[in-house]
């Protein structure tokens, strides 16, 4: 028997759970566990279920229960979560949120793998080296811009990357390219969104004396920090801290918050409606 993870969205209606229980069972498969969701203002019902079946391939599953998935118009996916997700980093000059992301996966900790690091800095290079993973500086301009992001996408496609994670990648997406990787670039912001933009945020809050600071991990979109956001945390601060205690306080934030949501993303706990998410336990 083999281990595999079923996600699916569809229209909202009566008898999706059985459909699909009933095609596992003819399969002759196991339901391990299994959550899901009817969105009210979507009408859109989201569906997590893990199983053990007679089947090795996705695919074979997939084919399998091909007809049941298109009679409830549903959009699914099935993969092996033995088989991790391959994920490219983007870095710039901040490394917290890529060590924690190198560490997590060596620790068996993230569903994911690691092919490869890019930056638009040389200066991590020596880090990503000695965690045995490929990295590659792609700088960018103003006027290097499109060939920059050109490469990237191939960057992508010749690594079968699944998710792009911008782990304080500090340069802004063009719109073409959040589109080419819409559901599949995961953010991490450095504040409880709607929040302090811009430079020195930490100094900002210090100014505004903020009593809570946050991180907030999201989808990129074209729309600057606006993307679906996929997991958010906070800790309480005081008048006590200064400027750079508290981008400690929000450096750990960060590194715990995008380890989460790309967690989640990989594991297929995420599903997209919109400008939101459901994210499934």
């Amino acid at each position: 028997m083999t281990t595999h993870v079923l996600t699916l969205t569809c229209p909202d209606r009566p008898g999706i759970v059985a459909s699909m229980s009933q095609g596992l069972l003819e399969l002759g498969a196991n339901i391990i566990e299994s959550a899901q969701f009817g969105d009210e203002a979507t009408a859109t019902f989201c569906m997590r279920t893990r199983f053990d079946a007679p089947l090795d391939e996705p695919d074979e599953v997939t084919a399998a229960l091909r007809t049941r998935a298109g009679e409830l118009q549903a959009a699914m996916t099935v993969r092996r979560p033995d088989r991790p997700m391959r994920a490219l980093v983007l870095v710039s000059t901040y490394d917290h949120c890529l060590v924690d992301l190198l560490y997590r996966w060596h620790a068996g900790e993230l569903p994911i793998e690691i092919p490869l690091v890019v930056s638009n800095h040389p200066h991590l290079s020596g880090l990503v080296d000695r965690s045995g993973v490929a990295f590659e500086h792609v700088p960018v301009t103003p006027e290097t811009r499109a060939t920059s992001e050109a490469r990237l996408l191939d960057l992508v496609a010749s690594h079968d990357v699944e998710v792009v994670v911008l782990a304080r990648y500090m340069q802004v997406l063009s719109g073409e390219l959040c589109r080419r990787l819409a559901g599949r670039a995961v953010n991490i912001h450095h504040s409880f969104l709607p929040g302090f933009k811009g430079a020195r945020p930490y100094h900002q809050a210090w100014a505004r004396g903020v009593k809570v600071i946050g991180a907030t991990a999201h989808y990129a979109t074209a729309e600057l920090d606006e993307g679906p956001i996929i997991d958010q945390d906070v800790a309480r601060v005081s008048h006590a801290h200064g400027p750079d205690e508290l981008r400690v306080v929000g450096r750990d934030l960060e590194r715990v918050v995008l380890a989460r949501a790309v967690k989640a993303h990989a594991e297929g706990r995420v599903f997209l409606l919109g400008d939101r998410t459901v994210v499934l336990p």
